[in-house]
């Protein structure tokens, strides 16, 4: 193992079947382990922002995956969805027994994966921008076909064109285009054989989960990831929650990281509220929503009765928030 300190992270690297996978280790190592797999072109760099909010509670790791950033093609036959095996490995050199995991795109379908082989080493996982590799859908497979082929179309004449055009659907924020660009400034004609077969990982099976799962998709992402997100959401039942979260494109953790952020820390907090509407009533459970640029509370079951002038108090655990009056 090679060990060098880059800004506020350690750079480290793993060997498995003639692969050299980089990693990156940062935050607090007392605390609960986040894995964070970036978007198909990008690399570690997707999820600086991550970084700085979550490392005074969290030890991160963030890696670049087979063909992208500084981890090259290598010279075995594996593609990329051989990141479960190499995520399994960096867990245990750095003796982690669990994580959470969050995917961004292509990353969320691995998370996926990871999480149907290594059920026992998740403690929650996040898609965002991802669908479901659970179930067969063919409208999701033509699209994706033909994205593919624009992909291929513009980097056989161009890589520098085609690095632009993947920002470009990647992100919205202008800022953080050029910071998705320059992640993807390792990414070359020959990258492009890692992604193959990554079709394969989705097929018609029944699962039980014993995590919970955050399904994620920014409001300014395509409309069949809007509606794979809800149709994911629905199939899952009360086994998941999802956010569809402002201002954001397909990688909303860059577009919007703030809300993203907030998010995901409430959700790998368990981080849940409770309700009481009028003086005497039970509490409620319920938690926080970001929706057009309000932050709305949704309790978790019907409040009968509610009228105007009646009193709302919130509570954190056994700590009162505050409170209002209905209008």
């Amino acid at each position: 193992m090679t060990i060098s300190i880059t800004g506020k992270q350690l750079h480290k690297v793993v060997e498995n079947n003639g692969n050299t996978i980089h990693y990156f280790i940062s935050g607090n190592n007392d605390g609960e382990t986040i894995v964070f797999l970036h978007p198909a072109f990008g690399d570690h760099r997707c999820f600086d922002r991550q970084i700085d909010y979550f490392s005074s509670n969290y030890q991160i790791i963030t890696l670049d995956m087979l063909g992208h950033g500084l981890t090259g093609v290598g010279k075995s036959k594996d593609n990329i969805t051989a990141t479960t095996i190499h995520i399994s490995e960096i867990l245990k050199v750095e003796n982690k027994d669990k994580a959470h995991i969050v995917g961004v795109s292509l990353g969320s379908l691995l998370a996926q994966d990871f999480a149907l082989k290594y059920p026992e080493k998740v403690l929650s996982l996040t898609a965002l921008g991802g669908y479901d590799i659970n179930k067969v859908q063919k409208e999701i497979a033509k699209n994706q076909r033909k994205e593919i082929f624009k992909w291929l179309f513009k980097a056989i004449f161009s890589m520098e064109a085609f690095r632009r055009y993947a920002a470009n659907i990647a992100v919205i924020n202008e800022e953080e285009r050029i910071h998705f660009y320059e992640s993807a400034k390792h990414f070359t004609r020959k990258s492009f054989s890692v992604l193959r077969d990554v079709d394969k990982l989705i097929t018609d099976r029944s699962i039980e989960r014993t995590y919970p799962l955050l399904i994620l998709v920014g409001e300014k992402d395509t409309e069949p990831a809007l509606k794979e997100a809800n149709r994911w959401h629905n199939r899952e039942q009360k086994n998941s929650k999802l956010f569809i979260i402002e201002k954001a494109g397909h990688c909303a953790n860059m577009d919007n990281a703030e809300d993203f952020n907030e998010i995901l820390m409430n959700f790998i907090n368990n981080k849940e509220y409770y309700v009481r509407v009028r003086h005497r009533a039970p509490l409620v459970k319920a938690t926080f929503k970001q929706e057009d640029g309000k932050k709305l509370l949704i309790m978790d079951s019907p409040e009968r009765a509610v009228m105007a002038g009646q009193s709302v108090v919130i509570y954190d655990d056994k700590e009162c928030l505050g409170g209002g009056i209905v209008v």
